[in-house]
């Protein structure tokens, strides 16, 4: 089996068994941390593999919520930010969610929720506004799409991104009806020009008050409209509704959870996605369901997923800090982040971010690689809370030759080819008198490769 699209669609979303030829692995359970998280280190792995895959997919599927011991502290740390009005400052309070959080898929889908009903910071300048919304995501990320749509709709950042703040009903604004459809459930084609004219009128009245959203009942067209082919006295709740039932949303989420979370390119077939987008609907658009089927399935767990998409910035850097349990500066992770592309609260356009290829030239990997550079350069990052070197200490790791082979299995989809390795060794197997820096000196190589690049 060559092609992706050519593959059995009934053996590609039952549950993933390990056999003698693709036992359950470290490296498997580190390709699911990856994708369902950031990546988990070691010991994590080697407590996962005595566990069956869908036990561990159960795990992170019930850490549906943060624990309340988390939520206040992460919540603290914003709140303090906040104070200072600073979007930019804001990005390094949702670092330290990323490094921190004992709820990785919710956060994981946090992030991929950022990307797909995206807001800016360059425009909505208001810290509190970006944190409401942030929060808003965080709330739904793993419950109910209708709902997050719902509030996402009436959310103030997303419609002063989206130009209207301020809606009236002698000139309907367009852009957030378009976007609805166009962007955030539908897909391009699915929609009429007319659709759009209509659904706009829905959310006549809808403006934004001292950074509230409110109705203001004498702005609303309280006139009949015709919305994907439904006809009546519609206001915005009934608009999203409307949108929300039309069979295309489940085939497009479809297509954006497996690009997310299985597979970059190439794009899948309708076929091999409906057995999915049956399941959205079975499940009334609940997320959670939807993404157990796909995390424990075989396709999830096969070559055609495996290596088979490009860490974004934020994967690559939070993923090769989870993986070694290594602290750093989060003001420091922040602010590259957005010098090498993905600056939370800074999507670059309402499409979010493009994703697969988009995320590597020449410049964004040296980007990369100067990054990581500056971590492990930082007194402030550290490994289990202490150095590189005692932390390989700790996990009898005495040679350049362990080390690589634990950067592969907790860091790489695939071991590296002997050449490589016999690179990195000639390059950095004389660790010196200063074991620490050469240790370090050996990861800043080891995830500056291109095949480091893929999750």
């Amino acid at each position: 089996m060559n092609s992706l699209n050519a593959i059995d669609v009934d053996w590609a979303w039952r549950p993933y068994e390990p056999t003698k030829n693709q036992p359950w692995n470290e490296r498997l359970a580190a390709h699911l941390f990856r994708r369902a998280g950031f990546g988990a280190d070691r010991r994590a792995l080697q407590m996962a593999v005595q566990q069956s895959p869908s036990d561990v997919v159960d795990e992170l599927i019930t850490r549906n919520q943060e624990t309340a011991e988390f939520r206040a502290v992460a919540d603290g740390l914003a709140q303090q930010v906040l104070a200072s009005g600073d979007p930019k400052q804001l990005s390094a309070a949702w670092v330290y969610r990323l490094l921190f959080t004992p709820s990785q898929l919710l956060e994981k889908t946090t992030l991929f929720w950022h990307g797909h009903f995206a807001t800016s910071a360059e425009k909505v300048t208001d810290a509190e506004l970006n944190w409401q919304q942030n929060r808003i995501l965080r709330e739904h990320a793993l419950g109910d799409f209708s709902q997050l749509t719902q509030a996402i709709a009436q959310d103030p950042a997303m419609l002063i991104y989206l130009d209207s703040i301020v809606n009236r009903k002698s000139h309907p604004n367009e852009n957030f009806a378009r976007e609805l459809m166009e962007l955030f459930c539908l897909g391009e084609g699915h929609y009429s020009e007319q659709d759009v004219q209509e659904l706009a009128r829905c959310f006549t009245g809808w403006e934004i008050k001292n950074n509230r959203f409110r109705k203001n009942r004498y702005q609303q067209d309280t006139g009949e409209k015709t919305v994907l082919g439904q006809t009546g006295v519609f206001d915005g709740e009934d608009g999203v509704q409307i949108v929300l039932q039309q069979p295309q949303v489940a085939q497009f989420l479809a297509l954006k959870w497996f690009r997310y979370f299985i597979a970059d390119e190439p794009n899948p077939s309708v076929e091999l996605l409906q057995p999915l987008a049956d399941v959205i609907r079975q499940h009334d658009l609940q997320i959670a369901p939807v993404l157990k089927t796909l995390l424990q399935s075989n396709l999830f767990f096969s070559r055609y997923s495996i290596g088979q998409r490009i860490k974004s910035p934020v994967e690559f850097i939070v993923g090769t800090l989870r993986s070694l349990k290594a602290t750093a500066n989060t003001q420091l992770i922040a602010k590259g982040l957005l010098q090498i592309g993905q600056g939370l609260f800074y999507p670059p356009n309402v499409k979010g971010w493009d994703g697969g290829r988009s995320w590597i030239n020449s410049s964004t990997l040296l980007g990369r690689s100067n990054l990581i550079a500056d971590i492990l350069a930082s007194d402030a990052t550290r490994f289990d809370g202490g150095s590189l070197s005692e932390y390989f200490e700790s996990l009898d790791i005495h040679s350049t030759e362990l080390a690589i082979s634990h950067f592969e299995t907790c860091l790489l989809p695939t071991n590296l080819n002997d050449t490589t390795k016999l690179r990195l060794r000639d390059s950095y197997g004389a660790l010196g008198s200063d074991r620490e820096q050469g240790y370090r000196r050996l990861l800043h190589a080891f995830v500056s490769l291109p095949e480091c690049q893929l999750g």
